[in-house]
């Protein structure tokens, strides 16, 4: 069922069963399952791959939500596996829940109101994202992961199976169980995505220095800002810590 304002490109292929809102905009080799809703208000760009009984552009779960405009976007070359669903945003978080390019959401992933997904990110089974969480590029967050509202995971993260979510994860970090803590660095994911042994290394040496020495937090990034001044990857890591609302996890302690 195609509602005679959806916009979709003539190669996007849609199953039996499937309903298409007004104001859905649907790019070039898009795949649509059976029985999947994409409700309203959705932009969904091009070689995507939306499986069965997936739902996307569905009003916020927000009792302050008033029926604004709101809208879902969704870039190119993701794959949103079978009930799955992705809401639309809010006033008050920008109008948009966005989602960006080779992103897989595996089965019965929630992405709330309002979230921002980078790219080539992963999120495993039962993964349930509340309002107004970010993703940067390359998060890896493993099967039945929960993420409280407002926070947010750093570039080439990772949350382990079962991990709840409360505060900001930084970038290339590790944070594992229930009020997650941090637990070492993603190296298999920095190798897999081209980083040399020489950055994993300072990277390494950077958050053992944040997370597991006896200086604080101010002692340590002043010392780390000083010895790898100019390194994108360490400048990265100490801008995310120094700009986080929440604060990021701390290391597991016995």
């Amino acid at each position: 069922m195609i509602d005679s304002r959806a916009e979709l490109d003539t190669s996007v292929e849609i199953g039996p069963g499937a309903v298409i809102g007004p104001k859905v905009k649907v790019g070039a080799h898009t795949v649509v399952g059976p029985y999947a809703v994409i409700e309203s208000n959705t932009t969904i760009g091009a070689r995507n791959h939306i499986f069965q009984f997936a739902s996307i552009g569905a009003e916020p779960q927000d009792l302050k939500f008033k029926g604004e405009p709101s809208v879902v976007e969704i870039g190119d070359d993701n794959l949103i596996r079978e009930f799955s669903t992705i809401h639309r945003g809010t006033e008050g978080g920008g109008m948009v829940t966005r989602i960006g390019n080779h992103v897989l959401a595996m089965n019965y992933v929630h992405i709330a109101h309002d979230c921002i997904i980078g790219d080539y990110c992963i999120l495993a089974n039962s993964t349930e994202l509340a309002g107004h969480i970010v993703f940067e590029d390359h998060v890896r967050a493993m099967g039945g992961v929960l993420i409280q509202q407002f926070t947010r995971m750093g570039a080439y993260s990772m949350l382990a199976a079962g991990a709840r979510v409360e505060l900001d994860v930084p970038p290339y970090a590790i944070a594992s169980g229930d009020r997650a803590r941090l637990v070492g660095v993603h190296e298999i994911g920095l190798q897999r995505a081209g980083f040399s042994a020489e950055k994993i290394n300072l990277i390494k040496n950077a958050i053992r220095k944040l997370f597991f020495s006896k200086l604080t937090r101010e002692e340590a990034i002043k010392e780390i800002a000083a010895e790898y001044c100019g390194v994108p990857e360490v400048e990265r890591l100490i801008g995310f810590i120094q700009n986080s609302r929440r604060g990021v996890v701390g290391r597991e302690r016995e």
